[in-house]
C-alpha cells in the first residue's frame, strides 16, 4: 500500500492560531485607517459622554464646576465637532478610495493630524472649566488637524477620474465648511464671542455634520437595501440629494439668523414652516421608499433605516415648532425636541449602525448584529425618546434628561469599549487589514 504524505497548512501569520500574540497590539492601529479613526473616535465619544454626564449629575446634586463659557455652548460644541469628524476619518479614507477608484491610503499618513486634534481636545475640554484661552488653543489645534485631513481627501477627489463623484465632492465640500467653522470657534473662543461661536456651532452642525450624512445615506441606504433585500431596488435620483442638502443648508440660515436677531418675524417663522413640513413628509416616505418596513427582518439595515427616519422626524418637530412659534409671538415652541431628534436620533443611531457594520466587517466578522450590538443601538435610541421627552415636558426635564444622558453614556461608552478593543486586535480572520 502506497502511503501519501499529507502536509498541513499552516494557519495565517495573524490568525488566533498562528503563533502570534492576539491580544492588545498598538501597531494594528496602523493597519487601516478606520481602525485608527474609529479608535480615536471612541476615545472620544466615551469621554464627552462621561463629562456631560458628570456635569448634569452635578447640577442635579447642587455643584457645579468653574465655565469660561455657558454649558450649553460647550456641550453643543463638543458633541457637534468632537467625536464626530474622527468617525468621518475613519470612513472616508476606508471609503473614499474604493468610490473614487483611488490607492488605498495608508493609515501611517493620518495619524499626526488625529492626534492633533485629540490633544486638541483635552485642551478645549480642560479650557471650558480652566481657561477661555486654553479652550481657544485647543481648538485651533482641531481646526488644524481637520484642515489637514480635508486637504488630504480633497486630492483624492480631485485625483479621481470616476465619472461618478458627487458624492464624494458634496462630502469634500461639507468637510472643508467644518475646517472653516473649527477655525472660526477657535476665534470665537480667544475673544470670547458666545454669539459666534454658537453660529458657527450651528454652521458646523447642518452644513457640515448634517450635510455629511445626508449625503452617506443617500449614496449607502439603497444599495445596503437593495443588496440585503432583492425585492428593492436601488433607488436614489439625484434630485433628492439636493433636496436633502438645501434643506439642511436652509436650517442653518435659520438657525443663525435667530442667533443674530433673536425672534424672527412672523412671516420668516412660517416660511420655515412651509419648508420643513414638506419637507419632512418626502423624507419619512423616502425612507418607506427604501424598505423601512421590510428592512426590520435584518438587524443591520433596521439599524441605518431607523436612524434615517429621525432626520423625517426632526423636520416635522421643527416645522411644528416653528408653527407654534408663529402662532405665539415665540412664546410657544417644541424647546429642543426637534435639536435632538436630529442629532441624537439621526446622527446618532446612524454612526452607531454605519461604525459597527465598518468594525465588524473589516475585522473578519459578519456583519449580521449580535444581540449585544442590537441592545446598545435600541439603549441608544431610548435614549433620544427621554431627551425628547424631557424637552416637550418642561415640568420633568431634569430627571428625564438625566435619564437620557445616562442612557446615552452607557450605549456609547459600552459601544467604544467593545469595538475600540477589536481595533487594536488582529483580523479573527487572518486577513491583512
Amino acid at each position: 500500500m502506497k502511503v501519501i504524505a499529507l502536509k498541513v497548512a499552516a494557519p495565517p501569520q495573524d490568525s488566533p492560531g498562528g503563533g502570534v500574540d492576539s491580544g492588545w497590539q498598538w501597531r494594528r492601529l496602523l493597519d487601516a485607517p478606520h481602525r485608527l479613526g474609529f479608535f480615536c473616535a471612541a476615545l472620544m465619544l466615551a469621554a464627552s459622554a462621561l463629562w456631560w454626564s458628570a456635569v448634569l449629575l452635578g447640577r442635579a446634586a447642587g455643584y457645579s464646576p468653574a465655565w469660561t463659557l455657558t454649558p450649553p455652548a460647550a456641550h453643543a460644541l463638543l458633541m457637534t465637532l468632537g467625536f464626530v469628524p474622527l468617525f468621518i476619518t475613519g470612513f472616508l479614507f476606508t471609503a473614499g478610495p474604493k468610490w473614487l477608484n483611488q490607492p488605498a491610503v495608508a493609515a501611517r499618513s493620518l495619524l499626526a493630524p488625529l492626534l492633533v486634534m485629540l490633544i486638541g481636545w483635552c485642551a478645549v475640554m480642560a479650557g471650558f472649566h480652566l481657561s477661555a484661552k486654553l479652550a481657544a488653543a485647543g481648538m485651533a489645534g482641531v481646526a488644524a488637524g481637520w484642515s489637514a485631513l480635508c486637504w488630504h481627501f480633497a486630492r483624492l477627489v480631485l485625483g479621481s477620474r470616476m465619472p461618478d463623484r458627487v458624492h464624494a465632492s458634496v462630502i469634500a465640500l461639507a468637510c472643508v465648511v467644518g475646517a472653516l467653522t473649527m477655525w472660526v470657534a477657535a476665534g470665537a473662543l480667544a475673544c470670547a464671542s458666545l454669539g459666534v461661536l454658537r453660529a458657527a456651532t450651528q454652521v458646523a452642525l447642518w452644513c457640515f455634520v448634517a450635510t455629511m450624512f445626508a449625503t452617506v445615506s443617500h449614496r449607502m441606504i439603497p444599495f445596503f437595501s437593495a443588496s440585503a433585500l432583492p425585492m428593492l431596488d436601488a433607488w436614489r435620483p439625484m434630485w433628492m440629494l439636493w433636496l436633502m442638502v438645501s434643506v439642511l443648508w436652509f436650517e442653518a440660515l435659520g438657525a443663525v439668523a435667530a442667533l443674530l436677531w433673536g425672534a424672527l418675524p412672523e412671516a420668516l417663522r412660517w416660511t420655515q414652516v412651509a419648508i420643513e413640513l414638506p419637507a419632512g413628509v418626502v423624507l419619512l416616505w423616502l425612507a418607506s421608499r427604501w424598505g423601512a418596513v421590510r428592512s426590520l427582518k435584518i438587524r443591520m439595515l433596521a439599524m441605518l433605516h431607523g436612524g434615517f427616519v429621525w432626520l423625517g422626524a426632526a423636520l416635522v418637530l421643527a416645522g411644528v415648532s416653528h408653527a407654534l412659534m408663529a402662532l405665539s409671538a415665540g412664546e410657544q415652541s417644541l424647546g429642543l425636541a426637534p435639536t435632538h431628534a436630529l442629532t441624537m436620533g439621526y446622527l446618532g443611531a446612524t454612526l452607531l449602525a454605519m461604525a459597527t457594520r465598518v468594525s465588524s466587517g473589516h475585522s473578519g466578522r459578519s456583519l449580521a448584529v449580535d444581540d449585544i450590538a442590537w441592545a446598545l443601538y435600541w439603549l441608544l435610541q431610548a435614549a433620544v425618546l427621554l431627551r425628547i421627552v424631557a424637552a416637550l415636558w418642561p415640568a420633568l426635564a431634569t430627571p428625564f434628561t438625566l435619564l437620557a444622558a445616562l442612557a446615552w453614556t452607557t450605549s456609547t461608552v459600552a459601544w467604544a469599549l467593545r469595538y475600540g478593543n477589536w481595533f487594536v486586535r488582529p483580523r479573527i480572520d487572518g486577513r491583512p487589514g
